[in-house]
């Protein structure tokens, strides 16, 4: 046999199953793999299959795994699992798995995360479960972690990195230099270095491209940069998010109300919290709170129950403007038929106006300065798209009935109707916003209230007034 022929018989090594399709989702070869691992009680099958996967995917797949499934996945993968996993995952999947595993196995894995994906993991525990895993970890991360979680839910302390660089205003840049080379606890990751007083209060950074161009005699206070948009760890986290936007960010400093550094929010952070907002708004839009896909069906209906009862509320009140023309109704059938499209058109225009509206609002677009300008334009892009669909709704109307004065009231009501829906869907979130009221949560119930009761009362009141129908 010759050389080439015994080369041939080596044997090649079994192909690597994609984590993901050509669509981007988890593969359901892969899934299927890795559940067979975790059925099997195969340790190196699934170290070899999930061992190696970015945190991102390690939290898709976790959500994907049945429950009983995933503490047997973090058990079997041992000291490769990497906790940063749970920061992408449903806030419902977070809580199974944290019930699930000893404190004492949670606490270890979060020794090796930085503090703010550690506070991410911990703060939608109850007070009792922080403590006992605070208990397993060394006194120094857990008085780092319990200090971060005792500032406000959703503010920059609960998103900062407690772990940064920190030098004194003597130093010079070869100092800090050699400092960074030889210190063993330094961020993963990290943008500036931060200058402090001896009380501990920032008076300035220096970025580390500044660090690497200048000579090593040079003091770090030569080069630094005063700080500018220094965040109060009290600070709302969608503000923050907002002053990184405006002033295009990648780090910024947090300080207390002594102005003493806490830590840090870097851009990763922050991309974070701009989804969860943008999603906490969009389902708050529609009457879901903070619901997850992967919530129970109790949890779901509870969620959405109370928003349903408002809605059966403000229906109620609709039917009682119906009722005051039950006689008009019953003497012109025509009516009932066209009757909910006056109310529909003006609901989709009152939720065009209103989106607009609470978006402007949440990114401080929209404000007293420019009310007018934004109201006036509303009002006259309403009256436009109001006439047009007038023109097309009341030639339908009055094909359909043989009748052009059926056409006339219904186009008459459709303008009336888009006006207050121009109107309302512009005012009433900025009067829930000075109200303290969360316009993105309250403003469509109220929206859909007003263009119901005005689309029904127009309608049917000029039909009445037309036609010379009883009330």
């Amino acid at each position: 046999m010759s050389e080439a022929a015994e080369l041939d018989v080596t044997p090649s090594p079994e192909p690597v199953i994609p984590v993901r399709d050509e669509d981007e989702h988890l593969n359901p070869d892969f899934i299927a793999a890795v559940e067979a691992a975790i059925g099997g009680d195969d340790r190196g099958a699934l170290k070899e299959l999930a061992g190696d996967l970015h945190e991102a995917d390690t939290g898709d797949l976790l959500e994907t795994l049945n429950a009983d499934e995933r503490a047997a996945f973090i058990r079997l993968l041992g000291d490769e699992f990497d906790y940063t996993a749970l920061t992408e995952t449903d806030e419902a999947v977070r809580l199974q798995v944290l019930e699930d595993l000893p404190n004492e196995v949670i606490a270890e894995g979060l020794e090796d995360l930085d503090s703010d994906d550690a506070v991410y993991i911990l703060e939608d525990l109850d007070e009792d479960d922080q403590a006992a895993i605070l208990e397993e970890l060394p006194y120094a991360d857990r008085a780092q972690l319990k200090k971060a979680l005792d500032y406000p839910e959703e503010s920059a302390g609960r998103r900062m990195q407690s772990e940064f660089i920190a030098v004194a205003p003597f130093w010079t840049v070869g100092q800090t230099i050699d400092y960074m080379r030889e210190a063993r606890d330094l961020p993963d990751s990290f943008y500036e270095i931060y200058v402090l007083d001896p009380a501990f209060k920032l008076l300035g950074s220096v970025h580390l491209d500044k660090i690497l161009r200048t000579k090593r005699a040079e003091k770090v206070t030569s080069i630094m940069e005063e700080t500018r948009q220094a965040v109060l760890a009290t600070e709302d986290q969608e503000e923050v998010a907002r002053r990184f936007e405006r002033y295009n960010l990648v780090s910024s400093a947090v300080v207390d109300e002594n102005e003493r550094l806490v830590g840090v929010l870097t851009v990763d952070d922050i991309v974070d919290v701009i989804q969860e907002e943008a999603e906490e708004d969009l389902r708050a839009l529609a009457g879901v709170g903070d619901e997850e896909i992967s919530d129970t069906v109790v949890t779901i209906a509870r969620s959405r129950l109370a928003w349903l009862v408002v809605n059966l509320g403000t229906a109620i009140l609709a039917s009682v403007v119906i009722a005051l023309f039950e006689d008009t109704i019953e003497a012109m059938v025509a009516l009932a038929v066209l009757m909910p499209i006056v109310a529909s058109m003006g609901g989709n225009a009152g939720t065009q106006t209103m989106t607009v509206a609470v978006r402007g609002i949440a990114t401080q677009e929209l404000g007293a300065r420019n009310l007018l300008r934004v109201l006036n334009r509303e009002i006259l892009v309403s009256a436009v798209n109001g006439v047009a669909l007038a023109l097309l709704i009341g030639i339908t109307a009055w094909l359909w009935f043989a009748s052009p004065g059926l056409g006339v009231v219904i186009a008459g009501s459709i303008i009336i109707n888009m006006l207050f829906a121009g109107f309302s869907g512009l005012l009433i979130p900025i009067a829930l916003d000075r109200l303290n009221v969360d316009p993105a949560i309250a403003s469509s119930v109220f929206v859909t209230t007003v263009t119901d009761v005005v689309g029904f009362f127009a309608f049917l009141g000029i039909a009445a007034l037309w036609f010379g129908l009883p009330f």
